[in-house]
């Protein structure tokens, strides 16, 4: 099946554009900074990468995925960014945007840890994807990894840094044939200024078949150690997806939305290369502000059983049913020996995870589910 591109609010650009070129020059900069909206259809046959990526090892990975030769004309827009000095320009910068999304397309996966959902996006020839910590919640958990084409592999969550919010993924092996997978050209983050145009593609909603990855085109607003801000619009079901610049290299992932959809977060992409052996080695570690796991109870940590000796009112534990002198003895897959492994397992997952609980209530043995909170 062909490529199929669709600007949701494209005819009323062109209609400007074409009855008065003058008039949409002086209003053409206005127009752009809104996002771009591009429905990418399935694509069932693709080139191969011409070249093989290694396991992540910085800036130095030499994958080419998804990169495409920036005309000259966009040089000044990829460096600096700001707006199109022309209608002619503006094709172009179009048809390379355009570009980028159909190779983007084949390494943007959608990611399923149990209920969750999100994305990710494919790094390496064998399978390493990035995505979001709060996508992975921790490490060593199962994963179902959904292809462009429909095609559904499994996964094992790795690393988490979650002060950032960056998660790595690696498909299990033995699911491809022994072709290569799919895999994003790796950029840089260190250079990025605001204005810069970008490309960020994702699962908005979820995953869907039939309509597959969806691009948007927006501009950086931002750039700080920790995070990049753009205009690309994000919902639920982006988290994790990536972030392109116009030559088509990966520079960000999605991390969270801002004060409106409109104001969206990114983990720049050097916090990977960064942290990768720890993150490839399945370490997890820190908090990200306003994301700390809360499961609202407290106990004695030199006794040895789990018993509660208060549960805080509106707390996760209070509205799962936890009570007092309950005591804890499994907590998700983990065997609860004492006060102190009940905070270690909370402290391992994610605000919103919902995890399994059991507990003994005198000659009772109950089962509760509890939702994370977070320490605001």
């Amino acid at each position: 099946m062909a490529l199929s591109l669709e600007i949701i609010k494209g005819s009323r650009l062109y209609r400007i554009l074409y009855r008065n070129e003058n008039q949409a020059r002086a209003r053409l900069y206005g127009i752009l900074c809104g996002c771009i909206f591009i429905a990418i259809g399935l694509i069932h046959h693709v080139d191969p990468p011409t070249t093989v990526a290694q396991d992540f090892v910085g800036n130095t990975a030499s994958s080419v995925g998804t990169a495409a030769t920036v005309p000259q004309s966009l040089e000044k827009l990829l460096r600096h960014g700001g707006a199109p000095s022309s209608l002619t320009e503006l094709r172009i910068l179009e048809q390379q945007q355009r570009k980028i999304a159909k190779l983007a397309s084949q390494c943007t996966v959608s990611v399923q840890i149990g209920a969750a959902q999100g994305c990710g996006v494919i790094v390496t020839d064998t399978g390493y994807i990035l995505t979001a910590a709060h996508v992975a919640m921790r490490p060593n958990k199962s994963a179902t990894i959904k292809m462009s084409d429909g095609r559904i592999v499994t996964a094992t969550t790795l690393g988490l840094n979650r002060s950032v919010d960056a998660g790595l993924i690696k498909i299990n092996a033995g699911q491809n044939g022994g072709a290569d997978w799919p895999h994003a050209t790796l950029g840089t983050s260190e250079n990025l200024v605001p204005g810069m145009w970008c490309i960020a593609m994702g699962h908005p909603g979820g995953y869907d078949r039939g309509r597959g990855p969806v691009t948007r085109v927006g501009r950086i607003l931002s750039v700080e150690d920790d995070k990049i801000v753009t205009d690309c619009a994000l919902i639920g079901g982006d988290s994790g997806g990536p972030l392109f610049d116009i030559e088509g290299r990966l520079i960000a992932v999605h991390s969270r939305i801002g004060n409106d959809v409109a104001d969206n977060l990114h983990v720049p992409v050097d916090h990977y290369d960064t942290h990768w052996k720890q993150l490839a080695s399945a370490e997890a570690w820190g908090y990200l502000d306003g994301f700390k796991p809360m499961l609202g109870v407290s106990g004695n940590q030199s006794t040895g059983v789990a018993k509660i000796l208060r549960v805080a009112s509106g707390s996760p534990a209070d509205e799962a049913g936890i009570r007092k002198d309950d005591i804890i003895q499994r907590f998700g897959e983990i065997a609860i020996t004492d006060f102190h492994s009940l905070t270690k397992a909370v402290s391992d997952t994610m605000p919103g995870e919902r995890v399994e609980v059991w507990l003994s209530r005198g000659q009772e043995r109950l089962r509760r589910v509890v939702e994370i909170g977070r320490v605001e």
